[in-house]
């Protein structure tokens, strides 16, 4: 079993140095913290996933550490490197572009490797743009899951957002502006008019939120052209809607027989779109009332 030695100790406190994970702005270089600008003075190198992004960080602080670069690409290869240097005495900072590293950015495979040498690894916390977004959403916070960026592919996008249909918790996600319509579609087509809050370019100068239903969010931004980091919070399937709308459903179900020739799938569309239940519930209910 590893334990970590306190951070208190600082760097050079033992003969093996120390990795610190560094939580950088994720914009407004003001958001860095006291701690983490102390460690990145002291420590003997910092590893950057972008040395120019880093520089610009450490140029506004007067920090003069030297950088080498650890991304996606290479980060296998450049652990070794790194961790022998920490191995023989030296502190090692890790930063990543923006935010906290690991949390869909590098980071993970040099904590892995770190770890597996008995190294000290302590945390220096500080800007997420997961939990920037999830603060302010207005949606339960309690209970929240985390997905990183979707597929890029629109069918493995869908096959995944299906997935999602009964979830319960809020989810956060990472978006590529120019995929944000398309994912905020077929979401509406997938789980139904769920509330969402989609938040653009965090912390900087045009910083944006949009709160509503994703139909609301769709209309108000179809026609723009987005650029940015794009955070999407959405709220999780409501128990108490699953649990008490069987006999509203099935409701839903005759009125939409009496009045319209629809398929099978097409009904279970319609009406899980209306009432904001999974399809997944829906088609249970249109079983049920088929047998």
């Amino acid at each position: 079993m590893l334990i970590n030695k306190s951070a208190e100790q600082g760097p050079g406190a033992n003969r093996q140095g120390n990795l610190y994970i560094v939580a950088t702005p994720i914009g407004n270089l003001e958001d860095v913290t006291f701690r983490a600008v102390k460690i990145l003075r002291e420590v003997q190198l910092v590893a950057a996933e972008d040395t120019r992004r880093t520089r610009k960080l450490l140029n506004a602080y007067q920090i003069n550490t030297p950088l080498t670069s650890l991304f996606e690409h290479n980060e296998l290869k450049k652990s070794g490197v790194i961790l022998a240097k920490i191995l023989a005495g030296e502190n090692v900072a890790y930063v990543s572009d923006a935010g906290t590293p690991g949390i869909s950015d590098p980071g993970y495979l040099l904590i892995r490797e770190a770890l597996a040498l008995d190294i000290n690894i302590i945390s220096i916390p500080g800007a997420c743009a997961a939990i920037a977004a999830l603060s302010v959403s207005g949606l339960p916070t309690n209970s929240f899951v985390f997905h990183g960026f979707l597929p890029v592919k629109s069918g493995k996008r869908r096959h995944f957002i299906k997935s999602l249909e009964d979830e319960t918790k809020t989810m956060i996600f990472y978006e590529s502006p120019n995929r944000l319509m398309a994912t905020l579609r077929d979401m509406l087509a997938i789980l139904g008019n769920r509330r969402v809050v989609v938040s653009r370019e965090l912390t900087k100068i045009y910083e944006e939120t949009a709160r509503g239903t994703l139909a609301e969010v769709v209309d108000a931004w179809c026609d723009r052209i987005l650029k940015g980091e794009i955070t999407i919070v959405m709220e999780g399937q409501d128990k108490s809607d699953v649990s008490c709308s069987e006999s509203c459903l099935q409701d839903m179900l005759r009125r939409y027989k009496e009045n319209a020739t629809l398929s099978e799938r097409d009904l279970v569309e319609k009406i899980s779109q209306e009432s904001g239940v999974s399809r997944k519930v829906v088609y249970g209910v249109v079983m049920k009332a088929k047998s």
